[in-house]
């Protein structure tokens, strides 16, 4: 990837963030995940996450998410997806993208954030979604950063819930990973109602 091209990205994510930033609550997008599961349907606060968002929205765009896997699942804690394909090999990602944990927004029950690494800006594709009151991922957390949420699930939770409830193992080196596959077979921005 050129600097030019990188460059014009960034612009256009951007642009992409200050659109979702002034959008209103009503016109918040909805992304919807079809999966071997079942389904079920996140929204996403543009105003408090808009960069956030606004990576995330790309990656729906770009059907990134489409045969992705949940790799990591934790009963009582969250359920993590959107970096691995159902043989466990990473899929290639963007840039990662500025932290935005202090939002305003908890990882509550329900929420989606962004994953990541030790360094608090290091999100590209991966995010979770948990399944308990994790107030020790918020900002500032113990790494002085936390892990930014930037949506919910308003439909299919008792889907996502199910996911705690397969038997985990290890595979290709990775703990707590599903024994039967949890694969993401498309994930889609909903029409504005």
């Amino acid at each position: 990837m050129n600097i030019r091209h990188v460059i014009l990205r960034s612009l256009m994510l951007g642009a992409l963030a200050i659109h979702l930033a002034t959008a209103s609550a009503a016109d918040a997008p909805r992304v919807k995940f079809e999966t071997t599961l079942g389904n079920f349907v996140v929204e996403l606060d543009p105003v408090k996450a808009p960069k956030s968002v606004a990576n995330f929205l790309k990656y729906v765009e770009d059907k990134h998410y489409d045969g992705t896997i949940f790799h990591r699942v934790i009963p009582g804690f969250m359920a993590q997806g959107g970096g691995f394909n159902k043989d466990m090999q990473q899929k290639s990602t963007r840039a990662p993208i500025e932290n935005e944990a202090r939002n305003g927004l908890k990882n509550t029950p329900g929420t989606i954030a962004m994953a990541r690494t030790s360094d608090p800006h290091s999100a590209t594709s991966q995010f979770f979604i948990n399944f308990a009151d994790n107030g020790f991922l918020n900002a500032p957390g113990q790494d002085g950063w936390g892990y930014a949420v930037f949506g919910k699930v308003v439909e299919g939770m008792d889907i996502v819930n199910n996911m705690a409830k397969i038997p985990t193992g290890i595979s290709a080196g990775m703990r707590d990973v599903p024994l039967q596959a949890i694969v993401v077979q498309s994930a889609r921005v909903l029409p504005v109602k």
